[in-house]
């Protein structure tokens, strides 16, 4: 059993011939994801309104709205997968998930290939952790429910055989590239890095999963190209939980700089920047995700497909090297750091 990939060795995709691969969104885990799938053998296309992606021989970028049933469909033909890695913002969540799912859906079924979905936690009940991949969908927030309405369209279809589709869920990614929007990311690593206070939205002592980003990109590249994985819902494996404490503590100590304190944002303060920004309004329904446990089970993951989560101190080592490159180099830090060539 592979219960961990090494670093910087292609993934094994079990198919005796390149395959052709769809990812639309070229975000850390879009990128990685493509990456992963070209280092691999296959070839694959990225698709995203600005044609941006990942440099690589295998690669193509394509510039396109997702939204488009009929330019993805074409985009689509002769493809294995099609994976949706989009990202929009939480504000816009109610507005352009829809048609980009009923496209991807339509986009599916017309080429024949599976459809492949990045999803998260959102689409489970509050105080259920630790949450297994097979638990019912009772989610307590509107995002949630888009997420619960996007997966009933995809496994609806699939039932009727229409298509073959899976989803694979995350919690909240750690790790190179994830940006402003991990909140371990941007706004909290470097921060730790230069010996300052970091902070948080949730109490900063309970128990939460965080999904690294490469074990994020090698869970969908994999169970993209297993048929085991079709018909339900897969958790990406992902490493005992810690409190933000202890994971701002451990990244201190790999650094090599003194522990630093971890505040939550009080909660006016977060009404208040909600005043100026829809992104930051849409975190109070999702507050309770960081003010109680919020552990994920993905052991049936590691049974089944062999997948396991990298070691929490080299996924704080490669997170650390990758942010310090970035700052070196005066750049925004990459997805491709965290593994073989790598959030929410």
């Amino acid at each position: 059993m592979n219960n961990h990939h090494a670093r910087n060795q292609p993934l094994d995709l079990g198919a005796s011939t390149p395959r052709r691969h769809v990812v639309i969104g070229a975000g850390a885990v879009g990128s990685g994801t493509a990456l992963r799938l070209a280092a691999a053998g296959h070839d694959v296309r990225v698709v995203t309104r600005s044609g941006s992606g990942p440099d690589h021989e295998r690669i193509e970028r394509v510039a396109a709205d997702a939204s488009d049933a009929r330019r993805i469909t074409e985009l689509a033909a002769g493809a294995h997968s099609i994976f949706n890695c989009a990202n929009p913002t939480y504000s816009t969540w109610a507005t352009a998930w829809p048609p980009v799912q009923a496209a991807l859906i339509a986009a599916a079924e017309r080429s024949g290939a599976r459809l492949i979905t990045m999803g998260n936690l959102y689409v489970y009940g509050a105080d259920t952790s630790p949450m297994a991949a097979t638990d019912p969908l009772d989610p307590p927030s509107k995002k949630g429910a888009i997420r619960v309405a996007m997966w009933g369209d995809a496994i609806e279809a699939h039932q009727a055989g229409r298509i073959r589709t899976t989803e694979v869920r995350a919690s909240d990614f750690f790790g190179p590239g994830i940006g402003q929007q991990g909140h371990l990311g941007d706004r909290f690593v470097p921060r730790l890095l230069a010996a300052k206070t970091a902070s948080i939205i949730g109490r900063p002592d309970q128990t939460h999963s965080w999904s690294y980003i490469g074990d994020v990109c090698d869970t969908l590249a994999v169970l993209g190209n297993d048929d085991r994985s079709l018909g339900r819902a897969w958790h990406v494996a992902t490493a005992p939980p810690a409190t933000v404490t202890e994971m701002a503590n451990a990244i201190c100590d790999a650094a090599g700089v003194d522990r630093q304190k971890v505040r939550q944002i009080p909660g006016i303060a977060l009404r208040l920047a909600g005043l100026f920004s829809a992104d930051l309004r849409e975190l109070g329904e999702i507050q309770y995700q960081h003010v109680r446990p919020f552990v994920m089970d993905s052991a049936e993951t590691t049974e089944v497909f062999g997948l396991g989560a990298t070691p929490l101190d080299e996924q704080i080592t490669a997170t650390i090297a990758s942010y310090r490159a970035s700052q070196r180099a005066g750049t925004a830090p990459s997805s491709a750091d965290a593994s073989v060539v790598t959030s929410t």
